[in-house]
């Protein structure tokens, strides 16, 4: 069976308060045969919105770059402020292999969109993530640094000049980022005590930063390159942190930047592991946003006794049961799982 190739992008808006000016940017996506619209998240506070689109590659790119056309004219950046860190009308534009195709295409495919949308509209790109051309410019929030206000000067400089695009400051338009990244799945596991402390201490032993160490009087320890010694956690590709899920749940907050690395299943038992050193329970997990088909299929081979199995949907329910992703709320895989959510809205 020939898998069809679908490409996720993510594209952030400077804009989160006027629901007029995010209808006329998102209009492509429900114009384009082969491109589906996903999810469209707009934060009044943080003024910017984030839009989920999935496809075809050619058709994702000529949608996105349509997007782009809309955004940079109706968005006037030298107006704008909010909560969240931002550069550009257009923030920033992730491409995302989904399934048949590679990190390597959608390299390719963010420098066609930088190419392309840097020429028509003179808009400065920057390469980041896989995309990146160099070390300084793999981290968003290091191109991003000094943001809006400070690009003016940033961008004269010729170590920050862009990747594609003019070197000089455009104040309607700002600045854009783009590049390609795996797909980052947002999951939370909840802890039965109220004390965001604990799940604090959890989310350190297993995120890859891990845990600042500590002498006997409780102060950092300050390593001979000048930087705090950390005593690193449990796994690679993962982000964590304590939060509170409700007045009386904390829970442990968590971004996997790599599911086949780290999966949901590893994540979910660890956490079980450690909260029972300290006499606590897992209670429900949480996924935020959508997770890609294959992440739960490996979550639902761990749970599953049975190797014969490959039915998907037996999967799936065994991955739910086991991550306990139906606790909170009914959890329906037709509209979560990125796969099966496009075949709903085809």
């Amino acid at each position: 069976m020939h898998m069809a190739q679908l490409v996720e992008c993510v594209p952030n808006f400077s804009e989160g308060k006027d629901q007029q000016i995010i209808d006329q940017i998102t209009q492509p996506i429900l114009d384009e045969t082969g491109v589906h619209l996903l999810d469209v998240d707009m934060g009044a506070d943080f003024n910017r919105t984030v839009v989920t689109m999935v496809g075809e590659p050619e058709k994702v790119l000529k949608t996105v770059i349509e997007c782009t056309r809309i955004a940079t004219r109706i968005i006037d950046m030298s107006k704008h402020t909010g909560e969240h860190a931002r550069m550009g009308a257009v923030d920033v534009v992730p491409f995302i292999p989904i399934s048949g195709i590679s990190m390597e295409q959608c390299v390719n495919l963010s420098k066609r969109y930088a190419e392309s949308v840097s020429q028509e509209l003179g808009l400065p790109i920057y390469l980041y993530a896989e995309a990146a051309t160099n070390p300084n410019r793999v981290s968003l929030p290091n191109i991003r640094r000094g943001e809006y206000e400070g690009f003016e000067e940033k961008i004269s400089d010729p170590g920050w000049a862009p990747d594609f695009g003019p070197a000089s400051f455009n104040s309607r338009m700002g600045v854009t980022a783009t590049g390609a990244r795996q797909i980052l799945i947002a999951y939370n596991v909840n802890l039965d005590t109220d004390d965001k402390a604990k799940a604090n201490s959890i989310a350190s032993s297993i995120r890859t930063s891990g845990s600042l160490v500590k002498d006997e009087q409780g102060q950092k320890i300050i390593g001979e390159d000048g930087k705090p010694v950390r005593k690193p956690g449990l796994f690679k590709s993962l982000q964590a942190a304590g939060w509170m899920y409700d007045e009386s749940t904390a829970q442990v907050s968590m971004n996997l930047l790599d599911f086949s690395v780290t999966g949901l299943h590893d994540v979910t038992e660890a956490i079980r592991k450690e909260a029972s050193i300290i006499g606590l329970n897992v209670t429900a997990g949480e996924l935020v946003g959508l997770v890609p088909l294959e992440a739960m299929l490996s979550a639902g081979r761990f749970y599953i006794d049975d190797d014969s199995i490959v039915d998907e949907k037996m999967l799936v329910q065994k991955a739910i049961s086991g991550l306990m992703l139906d606790m909170l709320d009914d959890f329906e895989p037709e509209s979560s799982i990125i796969e099966w959510a496009i075949k709903k809205v085809v």
